[in-house]
Order: C-alpha cells, then structure tokens, then sequence
C-alpha cells in the first residue's frame, strides 16, 4: 500500500508543478513582431519571479489601451541598471515589447527609452 500513496504522491507533485515549468517560456509572446509606442507609464511593480510595467499606449484608431508587460527578476534588472524608481507613473517613454498571441493586452519588455534617450534593455531581444 505504501508504494502506491508514494506514486499517486509523485504524480500529484509533477501535475501542480507542470505550469511552473511552462511559465518560463517565451511561447505565449509574438516573438517575430515587436510592438513600440509612445507610452505613459501608470504602474511598475519590482517584484518576484517577474516585475510588471502597467502603461497606457494609445492603438492604431487613437484609443488609450491599458497594457501591462513582464519584466525579468529584479536579480536580473539591477544588473542591466534598472531599480525599483526606474519608472514612475506619468513617465512619458518609448516601450519595445513582444505581445501576446492571444490578443490580450499583456507582453514581455525588452526595453524603455526615456525622452532623454536613456535606454532600460530588460532582455535582448529574441527575434
């Protein structure tokens, strides 16, 4: 008996465990199309396993859409200059992100370019 609560044990690990190995794919994202817009940044969240930018970006018809993209770790982004002020709500910046095949207004950054021209690169990008 014990044998097998040791196997339906393992087989219910590898089951919840499986979208965590998934998660870290870039398959979710249109890789081969970069999008880039004006944007003005409304949220920036330094956080774990993966930060998130929320902005607002106007579409091709002029209307405001809400986005939010991912960003690497935070163990990743010091090392590419970024900290937890990098972005304030109300920057006006320039954003390159792949975005989601499904449509939805979410993507994966892979830079902001401040006014100054200032550049943040999160991840290089993968095209």
């Amino acid at each position: 008996m014990k044998p097998t609560i040791l196997a339906i044990l393992a087989f219910a690990v590898l089951l919840i465990s499986s979208p965590a190995f998934a998660h870290h794919g870039a398959s979710g994202y249109d890789m081969q199309k970069m999008v880039t817009g004006k944007a003005t940044i409304t949220g920036f969240e330094w956080s774990n396993p993966h930060g998130q930018i929320h902005f607002d970006m106007m579409d091709d018809k002029g209307t405001v859409q809400h986005w939010t993209v991912e960003t690497p770790p935070p163990s990743l982004l010091v090392d590419k200059n970024w900290n937890r002020k990098s972005l304030h709500p109300g920057d006006e910046v320039t954003i390159y992100f792949h975005a989601a095949r499904n449509g939805a207004l979410f993507g994966i950054i892979q830079k902001v370019v401040f006014p100054s021209g200032t550049e943040l690169v999160a991840y290089p990008d993968q095209r």
